[in-house]
């Protein structure tokens, strides 16, 4: 019998090293600790946990919405609404790149559901073509659900104009339609329009919102909607292994981060902003776009290295950033990154360019 190998993990980030990797990073506030120590707690998976409840009130109120539901993840909300909008054999229609697309399409095996990637540009679908797909001729399949993303994740943290949203949800309610969106970072495209977030999430049936982002909760997720979708949606957690018990412990994280944390992420978007235009001024063959939110996406074509080489690169002069394709790096600011972090990237990326192309990494 072979000996059991121990999992792979990567190595922990160097102490100091300056982590863009991803706004999930970001560890609880003092003031989460402290209402998690204090929280009143109960049985979620049998009479209600009180914290949990009081979450799913004040998340969906926020939201606009009549009713919500916490559960441990945002993909699992995202699973959970379309388990309760789209009846197997339909298509869920989708920008291409977007999150429900490119990263949690295998949910289509427990939904039954066909997912449909409709071109778009910056994470808005080309209304024309949304409006073919929802009308198949022949044999085609009937849609089931629209899914739109703000801010858009692949877009490089793109958000979509109230324009666009709007005009999806007319063509959604002459179709007959329901509207989800996956709004795992919705309090960072409210903050970039200077709305509430339920001024976005009026154009959507329901509406799934990440707590362990920038907002900085440990764990978890709200699925906002009616009050009919909701109790199916409690139901379908219990069937996926969703119940939890005293789940009150992180539910009052997820209090403090929804009624504290959103004004604060203004400061992620100023310091993507810093970074993207510091990257800029280094050298023509690096090109940074020029982020909305918090998420800086940077074109290494012209560099003469893949991605893979500027991630390895970058970690040894204690830059920690993540792969987008061949082509792309991805870095995202957070709570825990500030003014000095930007400049110590902003370096770390001069340092590998004035290296010769083969010894960068």
């Amino acid at each position: 019998m072979t000996a059991m190998q121990p999992p792979d993990r990567s190595p922990a980030p160097p102490p100091g090293a300056v982590d863009l990797r991803s706004d999930t990073l970001t560890r609880p506030t003092e003031a989460m600790y402290e209402r998690m120590r204090a929280a009143p707690v109960g049985d979620d998976g049998l009479d209600g946990d009180p914290t949990a409840r009081e979450l799913e009130a004040v998340a969906a109120e926020a939201l606009g919405k009549e009713a919500g539901l916490f559960v441990p993840s945002c993909t699992m909300a995202n699973l959970i609404a379309t388990l309760c909008h789209a009846p197997r054999n339909q298509q869920v229609v989708l920008e291409a790149r977007a999150h429900m697309y490119t990263a949690e399409r295998g949910a289509t095996t427990f939904t039954g559901t066909f997912a449909v990637g409709i071109p778009g540009e910056a994470g808005a679908m080309d209304l024309g073509l949304l409006e073919e797909a929802l009308r198949p001729a022949g044999s085609g399949l009937a849609t089931g659900l629209i899914g739109l993303e703000t801010s858009h994740n692949n877009a490089g943290g793109t958000v979509l104009p109230l324009a666009h949203m709007k005009a999806v949800q007319t063509l959604a309610r002459e179709a007959g339609i329901p509207v989800h969106l996956d709004g795992a970072r919705l309090y960072n495209a409210a903050v970039h329009l200077g709305v509430a977030p339920a001024e976005i999430a009026q154009y959507t049936d329901t509406v799934a919102l990440c707590l362990s982002k920038g907002l900085s909760a440990p764990v978890g997720a709200v699925l906002a909607g009616s009050r009919d979708v909701v109790s199916q949606g409690r139901r379908l957690r219990r069937m996926l292994g969703g119940a939890q018990r005293q789940v009150g412990v992180v539910a009052a994280a997820g209090l403090e981060a929804v009624q504290t944390m959103g004004p604060r992420l203004v400061e992620d978007h100023k310091r993507a902003r810093l970074l993207g235009a510091g990257l800029n001024a280094l050298h023509p063959d690096l090109s940074a776009s020029r982020p909305q939110t918090n998420i800086v996406q940077v074109d290494l074509r012209r560099t003469g290295q893949d991605a893979a080489q500027w991630v390895s690169a970058l970690a040894a002069r204690g830059v920690l950033v993540r792969p987008l394709g061949r082509d792309h790096l991805r870095l995202v600011t957070h709570r825990h990154i500030d003014d000095a972090d930007i400049e110590a990237a902003i370096e770390g990326f001069r340092l590998c360019l004035a290296q010769p192309a083969a010894g960068r990494a």
